[in-house]
C-alpha cells in the first residue's frame, strides 16, 4: 500500500463499502474505529456497520453501490481525511421491483487509517414516495 494518506484513505472506502454491499457488516466493521458515528438519510444514527446493514434489509430486498467517483481531501490541522464518494444505487426494493440510477452521496471522515464518521445521502426516501404516489412533482 501507498504512503500517500489521501490514496489509503480511499483504499479503506472502498474495501468497507465493498463489504457493506456483500452485505457482511462484520468484514465492513474492520475498517471503522470503536466510537464510529453513522448518520443516514432522514437523521438516522448508527454506530456499527450492522446497524446499518439492518435498516438496509427493511428498505430494500438487496442493495449494491456502483460508485462513480471518489474525492479525497486532507485536514491539514487535524490529519483527518474526508472520502467524497459518489454514485449510484441498484437493487430491488421489498416487493421485488428493480431499480437503478438511484443517486448516492457518502461523506467518510477517517483518522489513523480507520473511519471515524459518515453520513450517507440518497434519493431513495424520493422514490418511494413517487413509488407510492405521494411525490410533489415528477422525478
Amino acid at each position: 500500500m501507498t504512503d500517500d494518506p489521501l490514496a489509503k484513505a480511499c483504499a479503506v472506502v472502498t474495501a468497507y463499502l465493498e463489504r457493506s454491499m456483500i452485505p457482511d457488516p462484520k468484514g465492513a466493521a474492520a475498517f471503522v474505529s470503536a466510537d464510529l458515528k453513522i448518520t443516514f438519510t432522514g437523521g438516522r444514527q448508527f454506530s456499527i456497520p450492522a446497524e446499518t446493514a439492518a435498516f438496509n434489509a427493511k428498505r430494500y430486498a438487496w442493495v449494491k453501490k456502483r460508485p462513480l467517483r471518489m474525492d479525497p481531501v486532507l485536514d491539514h490541522e487535524t490529519g483527518d481525511v474526508r472520502v467524497y464518494s459518489t454514485g449510484h444505487l441498484y437493487g430491488a426494493w421489498p416487493d421485488g421491483t428493480p431499480f437503478d440510477g438511484n443517486r448516492y452521496m457518502d461523506t467518510f471522515v477517517l483518522r489513523d487509517g480507520l473511519i471515524v464518521e459518515t453520513h450517507v445521502w440518497n434519493d431513495s426516501a424520493e422514490w418511494l414516495l413517487d413509488r407510492a404516489g405521494l411525490a410533489e412533482a415528477p422525478l
